[in-house]
Formats: structure tokens, C-alpha cells, sequence
């Protein structure tokens, strides 16, 4: 096979220096199942990654990007075959193993998920790891009895790709959201992604957290961390399921055990990286049928390849809203 382009991220004198490079199949890393990429997505981590201002990248070199959607050419293992089309995010994918930042992957097959019959490759990328991230939370949210008409459901860091989907996600199932957001300016966005409610992140007094607040939230998913979190939690209705599914302002978390012993609420943690595959594919599979968002292409800015390093600054700036998709073929 002719070469390729990839973008692979690289260390020099203990920077991350990442570009545009010519690779062969068998200079990827090792895989059962080897895909031509048709779309990758851009995820915070991504750029973290790409600018190294996380420490992201647990070796080096790698060719970059945490999810990719597209078709399999070879497969050494059964449950994949020539023409199928797949994808495949987190695990090591872009961090220690090579990933879909590149024309062609070579992932290992317990990866990789059968594409969903009612999804397409764009669509699985227009979700990616923010979509699966937003489909799992509310899927434990549920687990933990959230249902439609219980209450208002907030999500935080409403403008970026996990929180808009989740907007949009929990709206289409029939829940009254609060999109909570920095961003006065977004606010036509999130109403039209189906939020019922705008409330700005400033009218929250975060130096003043009660242990007990007024009950308010039905569910929650926050994508902040810090005192968001903790407000949040001394702020749950009674028995409400509180999913926590990023870092964005804090990881730490100063609370108390009130919320969860007088009200019994549940602090769920959502992990996208290591969730088992049997529930990877029914999130994957209810993302294509009832948790489907309803505003896909609103929330969605495509790119071509050679565009790709121009957005990661915006993504640390926090200058992005919704998702953006990589087409690789562009």
C-alpha cells in the first residue's frame, strides 16, 4: 500500500512537536483490524494532547486523534470483515496508540464497535468520544431512576461537545433542561438545541456553597468539576442521580457527605475510556435510535485534514462550541 498522510505527535526537548507525516501500514502500531479513515473529531483532549498543555500523550511518537469512524480493509479477526464499517474511540487510541489522525489505522480488534445500522460515518463522528460521553451519563442517570417529568435537568459547560449533545440528548427524551453556560452569546444556540432554560454560570454565587442548598435538579450532568460540582450536589432533588463527566474549570472537589446522606444523592462518574464494550455498544446502539440529538448538523462544524492543527488553540482558548469533524478525505 502507498503511503499515507498522518498527523503524529512527537517529543523534543521535552516538547510536544506535532505536524503532518508520510507513514506505511506497517509503521502503525500493531492491530487486528486496519480501517481507512473517513472522519476523526476534535475533542478536548485532542488539542491537550496536540499543544501539550496536558500531559496527554503517555508515548512517544503517535499519531494523534482519540476517535475515528470508517471502513474495514483487512481484519485477522472474525468479528470484522473487509467493507464493514466501524468505529472506535478511547481506550489508548491517540494517547499510546496510534490513532485516527491518519488516512489509515490499525487498531486492535476489542476495540473497535460494529457501526450501528441506523448511523452513519459521519454521524458516529459528528458524537465521537463527546457524544458516547453524554450517552453514557445519561444512561447511568437513568439507571438511577431519572425519567422525564421528574424535574429539571442542568448541565454544565453547556456549549461544549459533551454538554450540547447532552442538551440535546435529554431534551429529545422528554426532560425540562437547564443548559448552564459562561456564555451569554450562546443562548439562541442552546435554546434551539432544545434547552428550556438559559441560566448564566454567573448568576450562581459559588463562593457561598451550603452543604444543603434548595433541591432543585432532577439529574445533572457537569462538565466542570470544582465548586460547579459541589454546588451541584447541595442542590439535588431528593434520590437525583449527579453525573460527572469532566474537569474543565476544576478536578478537585471540596463538598460535604450531606447531599448524599440526607438526600441520597448519587455522584455517578462516567468513564469513557475503560466502559466495558457489552455497554459501549448498547450506548452506541441507543445513540442511533431514541437518545439520537435531534440537531446533529446545528451542533456540527466539519474540516478538512489539512485544517486540523488551526482549531486546537480554540479548543484551550475555550472558543469552540458543539463538535467539530475531521474529514480525512478532504
Amino acid at each position: 500500500m502507498d503511503k499515507f498522510r498522518v498527523y503524529r505527535l512527537r517529543e523534543a526537548d521535552r516538547k510536544v512537536v506535532a505536524g503532518f507525516e508520510q507513514s506505511t501500514i506497517d509503521e502503525l502500531d500493531p492491530g487486528e483490524v486496519t480501517i481507512r479513515v473517513a472522519y476523526s473529531g476534535v475533542n478536548y483532549k485532542d488539542a491537550l494532547a496536540a499543544t501539550g498543555a496536558g500531559r496527554i500523550i503517555r508515548r512517544f511518537p503517535c499519531v494523534g486523534g482519540i476517535d475515528l469512524a470508517g471502513t474495514v480493509v483487512e481484519s485477522s479477526d472474525a468479528r470484522f470483515a473487509k467493507g464493514d464499517a466501524v468505529l472506535a474511540t478511547s481506550y489508548d487510541i491517540g494517547v499510546a496508540h496510534d490513532g485516527g489522525y491518519g488516512e489509515y489505522a490499525r487498531i486492535k480488534a476489542d476495540w473497535v464497535v460494529p457501526m450501528p445500522k441506523a448511523m452513519s460515518l459521519f454521524d458516529a463522528m459528528a458524537l465521537g468520544t463527546a457524544g458516547f460521553t453524554a450517552g453514557l451519563a445519561v444512561v447511568r442517570m437513568e439507571h438511577e431512576g431519572l425519567r422525564p417529568g421528574g424535574g429539571p435537568v442542568a448541565v454544565t459547560g453547556a456549549t461544549g461537545g459533551v454538554g450540547s449533545i447532552a442538551v440535546d440528548i435529554l431534551a429529545g427524551l422528554g426532560h425540562h433542561v437547564v443548559a448552564i453556560t459562561g456564555k451569554a452569546a450562546e443562548s439562541d444556540y442552546l435554546t434551539g438545541l432544545g434547552a428550556n432554560e438559559v441560566k448564566l454560570r454567573s448568576s450562581i454565587d459559588l463562593t457561598q456553597i451550603k452543604p444543603l442548598d434548595k433541591a432543585t435538579w432532577a439529574g445533572a450532568v457537569d462538565n466542570l468539576g470544582g465548586e460547579m460540582l459541589a454546588w451541584l450536589a447541595s442542590t439535588m432533588a431528593i434520590g437525583a442521580p449527579l453525573a460527572a463527566v469532566g474537569l474543565a474549570a476544576s478536578m478537585n472537589l471540596n463538598t460535604t457527605v450531606a447531599p448524599f446522606i440526607l438526600r441520597g444523592v448519587s455522584l455517578l462518574g462516567v468513564d469513557s475510556v475503560n466502559c466495558l464494550m457489552a455497554q459501549r455498544q448498547a450506548v452506541w446502539q441507543r445513540l442511533a435510535t431514541d437518545m439520537r440529538p435531534r440537531h446533529l448538523a446545528q451542533l456540527t462544524r466539519t474540516i478538512p485534514f489539512d485544517d486540523l492543527p488551526r482549531v486546537f488553540d480554540d479548543f484551550i482558548q475555550a472558543r469552540v462550541r458543539g463538535r467539530i469533524v475531521v474529514d480525512m478525505a478532504a
